[in-house]
């Protein structure tokens, strides 16, 4: 979508909206016209939300742990008493901490990768559907991997809960496809965001290795990953739900 108002007026949801492909996003909607809600538990959101105002876009944040219901909760109330519905959410929130085979496995990091993973997703969505409910429909996309198509050796906790992301979308869409909310999935393989440029600090094979893994040669951008995001959250998806889509360079086609 490259129109500038395609979104104009539309609310939308953006969780991990602090950094890299929330930031991303959170941008992109609110250049084509969107009323942006940041949630994330990195408070530097506060001032992503403040800059974007001063650029003359709509953005508000609210700080959230979508691993707790009450702080879930507090942010549905917000958006709620804010702008009195939902139309578009994007349940980007996650995150990635393991670094050993299964056996060697830390139990909370399980604990933990689950809860925000999974249980985040879970909640986020329940408030969701309930605000598009009223509104009749909305679309939702949730932020999956290429881990959750697949193996990921040395992060079968991650991969786990990606598949679960994917297992909720796919059950969700299928539940409300007739009443007008559609539910996708993204599923990225290795983004050029900080995470990606910690891990690849200062070792120039390892950051080479990465990207030829991908059969296009290279690692992905988060704009291609938020392009993806805009066209499933857009009209122009509208006969579009239940999909798990990779935003890979070719990975999942070897």
């Amino acid at each position: 979508m490259n129109n500038k108002n395609g979104f104009l007026d539309k609310v939308v949801l953006i969780t991990g909206a602090a950094a890299g492909i929330g930031e991303a996003a959170a941008r992109a909607f609110a250049a084509q016209g969107a009323k942006v809600v940041l949630a994330d538990i990195n408070t530097q959101g506060e001032q992503l939300a403040q800059n974007m105002c001063a650029q003359g876009q709509h953005a508000v944040f609210q700080v959230c742990d979508v691993s707790n219901s009450d702080s879930v909760t507090a942010l549905f109330a917000f958006i709620e008493n804010t702008f009195g519905r939902l139309d578009i959410a994007f349940n980007n929130a996650g995150i990635d901490i393991e670094s050993s085979k299964l056996a060697e496995g830390i139990e909370d990091d399980f604990d933990k990768i689950m809860d925000i993973n999974v249980k985040g997703v879970w909640l986020c969505m329940q408030h969701e559907i309930q605000s598009m409910l009223k509104n009749g429909g909305g679309a939702i996309v949730n932020t999956a991997s290429v881990a959750g198509l697949g193996a990921a050796p040395k992060m079968s906790i991650y991969a786990a809960s990606k598949h679960a992301v994917i297992g909720l979308t796919k059950s969700a869409a299928v539940e409300y496809a007739k009443i007008g909310i559609r539910v996708n999935a993204i599923c990225p393989a290795v983004i050029d965001t900080n995470m990606y440029r910690r891990a690849a600090a200062g070792d120039e094979k390892k950051a080479h290795r990465i990207g030829a893994m991908h059969p296009i040669g290279r690692v992905g951008t988060v704009e291609e990953v938020v392009a993806a995001v805009l066209y499933l959250s857009s009209d122009a998806a509208s006969f579009t739900t239940g999909t798990s889509l990779p935003v890979d360079g070719g990975l999942t086609a070897i």
